[in-house]
């Protein structure tokens, strides 16, 4: 069977408990929703819980397809092989959590941060991002729609990516072996990257040394990214000019956590994409593939077994 020449009209939605708009954009889609054990293909709703997942699949080994929520799929990624073909919210939610990413950019550059936590007249602080020098860390669809609302700004992109290849908006796209020169001399630093072993930990101290001391560093990737010890190192000896974390490891941080006090650091609780903006948006896909499953044709979102994302 490939991997891409499947189809079905037969879907399940599980775990029991999933959201009816779940099942309603599976019907939209025009399959049949049906229990797991008369299924084709599966909708799995529940973004972290791998173990109920990776028992259904044992149990159903006949199912061709899984679809998962989240762009994500570190949590099920020692589930995913080449035995079906698995599918995931890749690009669905690119354009709500870049424009969050653009808004974490500016409130750290313009010393919104420093504004908010005041309670007296202060003296005049920030830079441009007009102009600026920024290095994006990831080349999927959140840079692609990224690149697009920094257009308006003439800023200087370096997208640092596994694979080169021309980027629509981008000055520059290098090797992730070029990391090191790239963080040397911007501005703001984004990241935008899947977790996988080889990105955990990516940033810490070494990194932080050698970007700018006034350069921002923002996350709407995910926490284990970044060593936190060492963004605290840093942000703490002013090593930096600050960070802007929609994720954070642990998350969700934990109350009395040196970064909650921190004046150089801005904290939103994981909301770049907020379940108004995803439910559209998850509903589109699922309609999508299902619509695709049934007719046999590609489906979008495929996930790489050997990449892990």
């Amino acid at each position: 069977m490939s991997r891409q020449n499947i189809s079905g009209d037969r879907v399940a939605v599980a775990p029991h408990g999933s959201p009816s708009w779940v099942v309603d954009a599976v019907v939209e889609g025009g399959a049949q929703v049906v229990e797991v054990n008369d299924a084709q293909g599966l909708v799995w709703t529940d973004p972290r819980d791998a173990v109920g997942l990776g028992e259904l699949l044992k149990n159903n080994s006949h199912l061709s397809w899984v679809q998962v929520p989240f762009a994500g799929v570190e949590n099920f990624v020692h589930l995913i092989d080449e035995a079906r073909l698995w599918t995931c919210g890749k690009g669905v939610y690119a354009e709500p959590v870049a424009e969050h990413a653009l808004s974490l950019m500016l409130a750290g550059l313009r010393n919104v941060a420093g504004y908010v936590r005041a309670d007296t007249w202060s003296p005049p602080r920030g830079i441009n991002l007009l102009g600026a020098r920024v290095t994006i860390l990831g080349g999927g669809g959140i840079t692609e729609s990224l690149l697009r609302l920094l257009e308006p700004f003439r800023c200087h992109v370096t997208v640092v990516r596994r694979n080169v290849e021309h980027m629509n908006g981008a000055t520059d796209v290098v090797e992730s072996e070029y990391l090191v020169d790239a963080l040397t001399g911007a501005d703001v630093v984004v990241l935008a990257l899947a977790l996988t072993p080889d990105t955990e930990g990516l940033i810490g101290r070494a990194e932080f040394e050698i970007m700018e001391p006034h350069a921002w560093i923002i996350n709407v990737a995910r926490g284990k990214h970044i060593v936190t010890d060492d963004l605290v190192w840093a942000l703490e000896e002013g090593r930096i000019g600050g960070a802007a974390l929609d994720v954070t490891d642990p998350e969700p941080l934990p109350k009395g956590h040196s970064l909650w006090s921190l004046p150089n650091c801005i904290i939103t609780p994981h909301t770049a994409n907020t379940p108004e903006m995803a439910v559209p948006l998850l509903a589109e896909r699922i309609r999508t593939n299902v619509s695709r499953f049934v007719n046999g044709e590609s489906l979008i979102g495929t996930v790489d077994p050997d990449c892990g994302y």
